[in-house]
């Protein structure tokens, strides 16, 4: 079954929340507001309102209270891609040009702050102070990823502990805090919020090291940008840290650069696909994936329930 599927009798309140989104970036500057636009129609799964909206089903669920929480936890997503762009000086995402491609680095930077304020503003109509403290620690968090991103960027001496700490920050805590806000807006109890916390960190942190992997084993029309993109940007992710290991490979990774040639970069992703390091990603994927699964049976049963279930196994399946 397809993801969208699994989560079609969502629809109706996505839809809403879609409606939101593009009212919410709404801007007395035409340019910031075009390159706004151009971004949230590049399209996307929605993955984080999705989370929201279940997780909202544990509780009170009223759409017109939870799609703010919905909308400002897409748009802090949208916010951090744009500014992703800018430090990778990617041109492609979602197969579209990115903000700083179509326009430039100074455009996307105004461009994602803006999108942020939104953020912050949609979620201010939520009164509850524990929403805002839980939002405001993992702004703090992501905002440490960034810096990471940026610091380890070409570091081919980072640990692995090094790596799942930036993915906790740059990926798994916004999904964690999708899952928890959804119920918190919801007026779930405590003890069911802080385990559906945990079970959207571990499937974020399952998502990521996916994405990771598929980065290595995807075309560039089935990716939406270059495969092998990440680690020509100097991004190290799993499956280089295990190939790594082996001293034959480093030495031949360690040569990658900006500036490395499409005909070599392919010679190198030969000898990552070779060195088992995606099969023990995909290992390590596992591990989180069960931890994740087995938190969803200790939650109420409900469809939300079979739903998380449902999505946490596509996620763990993925190809593309």
């Amino acid at each position: 079954m397809k993801l969208k599927m699994m989560y079609s009798f969502l629809n109706s309140d996505l839809n809403v929340i879609e409606k939101a989104l593009e009212e919410t970036i709404q801007a007395e500057s035409p340019l910031l507001q075009k390159a706004s636009l151009h971004l949230l129609q590049a399209g996307g799964k929605r993955l984080r309102p999705v989370f929201v909206l279940l997780a909202g089903k544990f509780g009170h669920y009223d759409i017109k209270n939870i799609k703010n929480v919905a909308v400002s936890l897409e748009l802090i997503h949208m916010a951090s891609l744009v500014h992703d762009d800018v430090i990778d000086d990617a041109r492609l995402r979602r197969g579209e040009l990115t903000i700083k491609a179509k326009w430039d680095n100074r455009i996307a930077m105004y461009t994602g702050d803006f999108i942020f304020a939104r953020a912050l503003e949609v979620l201010s109509k939520i009164e509850k102070p524990t929403a805002h403290q839980i939002l405001a620690n993992t702004l703090v968090e992501l905002c440490l990823g960034e810096i990471e991103q940026i610091k380890d960027k070409f570091n081919y001496d980072q640990s692995s502990r090094t790596y799942f700490r930036r993915i906790k920050r740059k990926t798994a805590i916004l999904i964690a805090a999708s899952c928890q806000l959804g119920a918190i807006a919801a007026d779930v109890d405590e003890e069911i919020h802080n385990k559906l916390y945990k079970i959207g960190y571990n499937i974020g942190m399952s998502y990521q090291i996916i994405d990771d992997v598929l980065d290595f084993m995807g075309t560039e029309k089935e990716l939406g940008k270059p495969a092998g993109g990440d680690l020509q940007q100097g991004n190290i992710t799993l499956p280089v840290l295990f190939a790594m290991e082996n001293k034959a490979f480093r030495e031949r990774i360690i040569q990658v650069n900006e500036q490395t040639s499409k005909q070599d970069l392919e010679e190198v992703l030969s000898v990552i696909k070779s060195s088992g390091g995606i099969e023990r990603s995909l290992q390590v994927s596992d591990r989180y994936l069960q931890k994740a699964l087995s938190l969803i049976e200790e939650l109420p049963q409900n469809r939300a329930k079979n739903t998380f279930r449902d999505i946490a196994k596509s996620i763990g399946n993925r190809k593309f």
